[in-house]
């Protein structure tokens, strides 16, 4: 048995995750799952259909993007991944421990349209405090360097220059292209992505039934993202 074998288990379980939660279809999205201490993170291997994934096909790669094992070959997205759990992970220490990209249709859209999700109800101020950032387009000189590397370091300098944490933040949209998602696991990444999903279907419909509509006052985010996460949070149960 693999001495990655759980965090295989972890990465396979959460990429099943994808189509059961209808983020995307026939082979595209990804998940991945790290493991900080080893500096290594199984991910799903590229072009490779859900139904015929398993525990075993998950490919191990280190922080550099090197295969560390496995038979296929990992997502083509893994340099981002990588990007992310170096910069964010191990840099900044942040509480990163999966990473998820999918083409859910809203969320796609909002990056299409080159527009961030803008904050406008309670559902969304239950996650994250802001809106969900959009980057610019990558430029014609970075996509030709190496497109999932550059990716990779828009996401990062995007949120630098914004300001913005990703510890907090836990969802961004790439400019044309979509959607990716962190979390402490792989699990709770992928949570994140069908929360994105939801709340880009919501703020879609908000805006067709009152283009003018305002974002929600910042005392209402502050009670609902207090509520679930602050230091005197009371949502759920105690100790859950």
């Amino acid at each position: 048995m693999s001495k990655y074998q759980s965090l295989k288990e972890e990465a396979y379980e959460a990429n099943m995750q994808i189509p059961a939660q209808h983020l995307a279809i026939y082979t595209w999205g990804n998940v991945s799952a790290f493991d900080k201490a080893a500096g290594v993170f199984a991910i799903k291997p590229s072009g490779v259909p859900y139904d015929e994934l398993s525990a075993d096909s998950m490919v191990i790669v280190d922080l550099d993007g090197k295969k560390v094992e496995g038979e296929l070959n990992p997502s083509s997205d893994t340099a981002t991944h990588c990007v992310l759990y170096k910069e964010w992970a191990v840099e900044k220490g942040a509480d990163i421990g999966g990473i998820v990209h999918t083409h859910s249709t809203f969320a796609v859209s909002w990056a299409q349209a080159v527009r961030s999700i803008p904050l406008f109800g309670t559902t969304h101020a239950d996650h994250i405090q802001t809106a969900v950032p959009c980057t610019p387009y990558i430029t014609r000189e970075a996509l030709k360097a190496n497109y999932e590397l550059e990716t990779g370091k828009l996401i990062v300098k995007h949120f630098a220059d914004e300001g913005i944490n990703p510890a907090e933040t836990t969802m961004v949209l790439v400019a044309g292209h979509g959607p990716f998602t962190w979390g402490k696991n792989a699990a709770k990444a992928v949570y994140n992505a069908a929360v994105l999903e939801e709340v880009a279907k919501m703020a879609a419909f908000t805006v067709a039934v009152n283009p003018a509509a305002m974002t929600l006052p910042d005392y209402i985010i502050d009670k609902h993202y207090q509520r679930k996460h602050g230091p005197n949070a009371y949502y759920g149960q105690s100790g859950k």
